[in-house]
């Protein structure tokens, strides 16, 4: 008999995927947890039945939350990233020499165990000596941190469960104080076929706590629509001027040069989002 997995992205429309196996299951003390093998996208790992992350097509999403801010800023040191318990927003931020350290805060320790046993290309640079890993409450980490980051990513799943508060004006406030005076954060921000809401609203809670505020798109197929966003705020660092040689000193399948400027020219129906 084939198993098929089915993510229902809205009440009328889904993704599905054929799957070879199922690794585990569990229900967290957070969420529903489940890693399974798909013919299609190799292991996958599903939070509350959305799709989180693929061996196949991770790096787009992993690239594009690590790398626009850390080019951007001139001399990422220390670097928090808010979920992201996969490890692959890690393993992207390790790859640029002027981090220090990276710290993730991740509210579910379960999550980590498993990524590192079934995901071991995503996951397996999160015991780099760098790297201070947190089970602990992001959205509590961020009010207990002042001036004490370059820049701050915010790798949460959906706006429900244990994300619902990492997606609030105060979260961006509490992200403002806990960057330093020259500080970026960026925060992945769904998709505007099905979230426009969400989109808008983010956009204006960020600009009216930072002076620099941008949109950016990528392709990530496994995600609802496959047009994903990502809001970027900064104190002072406009992501659409960065001219720098590290461009070329990391490697990487989906994020360029090119593409980093290339990710803020918005189709115009994502655009009027914004206005």
């Amino acid at each position: 008999m084939e198993l098929w997995y089915t993510e229902k992205q809205t009440e009328h429309f889904g993704i599905t995927a054929k799957v070879k196996k199922t690794h585990h299951t569990e229900k967290t003390d957070y969420q529903q947890l489940d890693m399974l093998e798909t013919e299609e996208w190799g292991n996958m790992l599903t939070l509350d039945g959305m799709v989180m992350t693929t061996e196949r097509d991770e790096f787009v999403y992993h690239e594009m939350v690590a790398h626009v801010p850390l080019f951007t800023h001139p001399n990422p040191k220390h670097v928090l990233v808010v979920g992201g318990g996969d490890g692959g927003v890690i393993r992207e931020i390790l790859k640029h020499p002027s981090v220090e350290k990276a710290t993730l805060v991740e509210i579910d320790g379960k999550v980590i165990d498993y990524c590192k046993q079934f995901l071991p290309s995503i996951a397996g640079e999160l015991d780099n000596p760098r790297v201070e890993v947190k089970v602990d409450d992001g959205f509590m980490h961020i009010a207990q941190s002042e001036a004490a980051y370059d820049v701050i990513m915010v790798d949460s799943t959906e706006p429900v469960g244990p994300a619902v508060n990492l997606f609030t004006k105060g979260f961006y406030a509490g992200i403002s104080n806990a960057l330093k005076e020259d500080g970026i954060f960026v925060a992945q921000t769904d998709n505007p076929w099905f979230k426009a809401d969400l989109i808008q609203q983010v956009f204006q809670d960020v600009s009216e706590i930072f002076p620099v505020t941008q949109l950016y798109t990528a392709n990530i197929p496994t995600y609802p629509s496959g047009l994903w966003t990502f809001t970027i705020g900064s104190k002072r660092y406009d992501p659409l001027e960065v001219k720098d040689e590290r461009f070329h000193t990391i490697e990487t399948k989906y994020y360029t040069q090119e593409l980093h400027k290339a990710a803020f020219a918005l189709p115009k129906f994502v655009q009027d989002l914004i206005k």
